[in-house]
């Protein structure tokens, strides 16, 4: 199976260096710059699962051939990705997207029609350090995909089987995908607009006196997610309350890092969805409505060349 993977970053440096250990025909589309780093270093990868040091085959172009797409950009990167990979998907393959959050799927669907567009996501903690090393932070190691319809034409299946579930990458083709998306969301949205409003680790809120308005934003999370159609589980809820009421825990969203860093964040594309979301559930999008404006004031002064 031929997999193009956009970008050698955090997750598509990740999860592209797995697949190719475990014997898929990988090749990375990526810039002139990453390109020389690559060629010159080849893919590193850091994890307590096994490192990765191998030379990688990259492209500046995307063209026929490939079975699937794996799009692993930031929300506020998706229109270029789309005309990047146009070429591989109008030749047949199948796209991938592994982006946090639920809005992408509708602008994906509109380049490419849903027969070509699966869900994904993926639960895995990973960066880019500066000398372009490609971090795994933690043990997290799934993705999770399937056509949207619920059908499994095959092709998903087929990568499922070839990616395996072993240490370093567990791969599963579902029927429920969009279920399990909203799931992510429910999660990934308390913990970026906690972390995110309140610049501080899950354990340093808790220790603050802040457990309570984690799980406000959990519970209005949830309540969106049903209005939707997909009700939490008992069990998904109470694995949760007790993630987001640990003192010791020192978890923060990758939206706080990016933040931090004083790069780009994926604010409208999680929080603000989220906020619209409540309204038309009928849920109070308060703390919602908070958050998604303290990251575009950040955004201001970034782009004002204010940041400290």
């Amino acid at each position: 199976m031929r997999m193009l993977v956009l970008g050698a970053g955090a997750l598509g440096g990740y999860f592209g260096g797995r697949a190719l250990e475990r014997g898929l025909d990988v090749t990375f589309l990526v810039r002139p710059g990453r390109a020389a780093a690559l060629a010159r270093d080849g893919l590193r990868v850091r994890s307590t699962f096994g490192d990765i040091d191998r030379p990688v085959a990259t492209t500046g172009r995307a063209g026929p051939g490939f079975d699937v797409v794996l799009l692993s950009c930031k929300a506020y990167d998706l229109d270029s990705a789309i005309e990047a990979i146009r070429p591989a998907v109008e030749a047949g393959a199948c796209v991938l997207p592994i982006l946090n959050g639920m809005a992408h799927i509708a602008t994906l669907n509109a380049a490419f029609g849903p027969q070509r567009v699966w869900g994904g996501l993926a639960k895995c903690a990973a960066t880019l350090t500066p000398d372009g090393v490609v971090q795994h932070l933690g043990d997290w190691h799934w993705l999770t995909f399937g056509d949207q319809d619920g059908r499994l034409d095959g092709r998903a299946g087929a990568l499922a089987a070839a990616l395996g579930q072993a240490p370093g990458l567990v791969a599963e083709a579902v029927p429920d995908i969009e279920r399990r998306m909203w799931e992510k969301l429910v999660h990934l949205g308390t913990v970026a607009a906690g972390t995110v409003l309140m610049r501080a680790s899950v354990g340093e809120i808790v220790r603050a006196g802040g457990g309570a308005f984690l799980l406000t934003l959990l519970e209005r999370n949830a309540a969106i997610a049903a209005a939707r159609g997909h009700a939490m589980t008992d069990a998904f809820l109470s694995g949760y309350r007790t993630l987001f009421t640990d003192p010791a825990s020192p978890y923060t969203a990758s939206m706080l890092r990016d933040l931090e860093a004083g790069g780009r964040t994926e604010a409208d594309h999680i929080l603000g969805f989220l906020a619209d979301a409540a309204r038309r559930a009928g849920v109070d999008p308060g703390l919602h409505d908070l958050a998604h404006l303290h990251a575009r004031a950040f955004d201001q002064r970034r782009d004002a060349g204010r940041l400290p």
